[in-house]
């Protein structure tokens, strides 16, 4: 069974799947031992590859390069990736999605956003008219082979959002995302809108979008829920305080607990797993 056909599968099942935001190779092995499922952020990767903001600095090299580690790492868990906007121009956005297909990636997301591009999340977003996007997502969707093409929009005009909601189900896209959706009754408009194809909520912290449990959005029907940096600003938040305490203590290390802290020992275990033919498989979803 197809990487892709396996994500399909999950997204048409019962309840909301979790994907996970990764941004390098050891954020990945950490999400892979409490979820199935990751999802490689554009904004995590440009913050970490780059050291800047998601605005349009990915190259579409480094991110096939990236997913093709992570697949050789976690051959079993699902990689939905963020392709922005196909990288501008539709035949490099054809061309990636061939890359990623032939490395394993599980699906791409590609929003109808125009230069210069923004978070989702973030202020001043411009999106393309909407018989351009239609165009290159068309010819996305008659490039790829098995893959789960995510279709996204960042329109914020309210009647623009439910417009381009309606004609993007119509389309063969498998899954439909509104990016920045503000509130419950705004799902509930996009649900109704959508029809019958899945649809994809994100969640980012500090973004524009209401705080739900994986029940309450399958309550809404939502299919999919991306994080898109839970890792990411996770780990800002504890190096900036593990930094700070160094400091404070003149530079002396913290004693390492031997049962349940982070030394060497427990970070070397865990990319060990990473290692030869029989890495485990998932341990549980939403764990």
């Amino acid at each position: 069974m197809t990487h892709g056909k396996k994500l399909r599968e999950q997204i048409t099942g019962p309840g909301t799947t979790p994907l996970i935001g990764v941004y390098d190779m050891y954020s990945a092995s950490i999400a892979a031992r409490h979820y199935d499922g990751m999802f490689v952020s554009g904004f995590g990767f440009a913050a970490s590859y780059y050291g800047l903001p998601d605005i349009g600095f990915i190259a579409w090299p480094d991110m096939v390069a990236f997913v093709q580690r992570l697949r050789g790492a976690f051959p079993h868990h699902h990689l939905l990736v963020d392709i922005d906007d196909g990288y501008v121009d539709p035949e490099v956005a054809c061309h990636v999605v061939e890359h990623l297909e032939r490395i394993g990636a599980s699906g791409v997301i590609l929003e109808d956003q125009k230069r210069p591009r923004r978070c989702g999340h973030a202020d001043g977003k411009q999106v393309l008219p909407l018989e351009e996007y239609l165009e290159k997502l068309q010819k996305v969707l008659a490039t790829r082979q098995d893959l789960v093409v995510v279709a996204r929009t960042d329109a914020t005009d309210e009647h623009d959002i439910l417009r381009r909601a309606e004609r993007l189900a119509a389309t063969d896209a498998d899954v439909v995302l509104v990016d920045g959706v503000r509130s419950v009754e705004w799902i509930r408009r996009i649900r109704k809108v959508v029809g019958e194809k899945p649809l994809l909520f994100n969640q980012i912290a500090g973004g524009k979008s209401p705080r739900l449990s994986l029940s309450e959005l399958s309550d809404l029907g939502v299919d999919v829920a991306i994080y898109s940096t839970p890792c990411l600003f996770a780990a800002h938040e504890a190096m900036d305080s593990a930094l700070a305490s160094l400091k404070a203590a003149d530079g002396r290390l913290p004693e390492v607990d031997a049962t349940s802290g982070v030394g060497v020992k427990a970070a070397t275990r865990l990319l060990e797993r990473n290692i030869g033919r029989h890495r485990p498989a998932p341990e549980g979803v939403g764990v």
